[in-house]
């Protein structure tokens, strides 16, 4: 069965193959299956993952699931799915929407919309129409950075949004966009929330920061950077990765399952010692094998690292165990 992320009904399941995929479809009683295609190397997705958890628990009868696009390439090609974060909406096993990129009010959105026009119990209140100060707030609050604009980050309706989109991605700015064309009530309601008249508007952390000019000054004055939630560049997502556990093996597979000859003797090793270390899985994660590579100096797997600094790989290891300095090394004692 699918994973979960949490407890309970109020769950994002995840289908690691298209089996399952196809039965978390056809699961019954659930008219509405949300699908998140994502990328565990993208932080939009694990943001929007996140946005998949909270609408979750508000819309129990809803299937919320996550697929690794790359990971179940039969499904993607299937769905013409190119990019992630890419959701598609199924009733009744068929795709009735699609979204593509990290809107997390566009979402929010489609979803209550398909669920309060699915067929749903007398007395539940999900299609009831919230209050628009309500619905405001949590638009706002819906992502880390929200940003309302005219058109998409993809395809800007006008130059300002063209241009703080621009300027936003130039600082790698991780951020979730609404479309003020698509819903007039938001559109008018958010002026007057905010007291502030025109589009695009920024926000951070529930908080209006401004329009274009307002952004163009804060990144003259260097604090952009400071203010917005900023993407991890690869290289510190590695060191942040090498620093994760004070004895770090980089290998292929993990504690319980070696996938290689190499992986498979250094865990032997490093399990004799008797000293704590944590894995990480270079097959699951292209962008992190190809880049610890050229980070450290280092071609091949394994490689082992000791409070953030490479030991080597399974030979040197080798040769430290039989020299009795493993143990040591391990420790951050040499």
């Amino acid at each position: 069965m699918a994973a979960a992320e949490e407890g309970g009904t109020a769950a994002l399941l995840e289908a690691v193959s298209a089996g399952q995929f196809h039965d978390l479809l056809q699961q019954p009683g659930r008219s509405l299956v949300v699908v998140h295609f994502w990328a565990p190397w993208a932080p939009q997705c694990v943001q929007m993952n996140s946005v998949m958890t909270e609408l979750a628990k508000e819309h129990p009868r809803v299937t919320f699931m996550k697929l690794d696009a790359e990971a179940v390439p039969e499904v993607s090609e299937k769905y013409e799915i190119t990019s992630v974060p890419t959701f598609l909406f199924f009733k009744n096993s068929q795709k009735v929407d699609r979204l593509d990129g990290a809107h997390a009010p566009e979402l929010t959105k489609k979803v209550q919309r398909h669920a309060s026009s699915s067929t749903v119990p007398a007395g539940t209140n999900e299609g009831a129409k919230e209050d628009l100060n309500v619905r405001l707030k949590k638009l706002i609050n819906a992502a880390p950075c929200m940003l309302f604009m005219k058109g998409t980050p993809q395809e800007p309706r006008c130059g300002f949004s063209r241009q703080i989109v621009e300027i936003l991605n130039k600082h790698n700015v991780v951020f979730s966009s609404f479309d003020i064309f698509s819903d007039e009530e938001v559109r008018q309601g958010l002026k007057t929330y905010s007291s502030w008249p025109t589009y695009p508007q920024l926000y951070v952390a529930g908080e209006l920061i401004g329009g274009l000019d307002i952004v163009k000054e804060l990144e003259a004055s260097g604090e952009l950077d400071t203010i917005c939630p900023k993407a991890h560049k690869l290289e510190d997502r590695l060191k942040d990765l090498i620093n994760k556990a004070s004895v770090m093996l980089f290998m292929k597979g993990n504690k319980q399952v070696a996938k290689c000859g190499f992986s498979k003797q250094i865990l032997g090793i490093l399990n004799n010692t008797g000293v704590e270390f944590d894995t990480f899985d270079i097959l699951e994660d292209e962008e992190v094998r190809q880049g610890l590579k050229k980070y450290s100096n280092w071609p091949t797997y394994p490689q082992l690292y000791v409070n953030g600094e490479l030991v080597g790989g399974l030979d040197i290891v080798k040769e430290l165990n039989e020299n009795g300095e493993l143990s040591s090394v391990l420790k951050g004692e040499n």
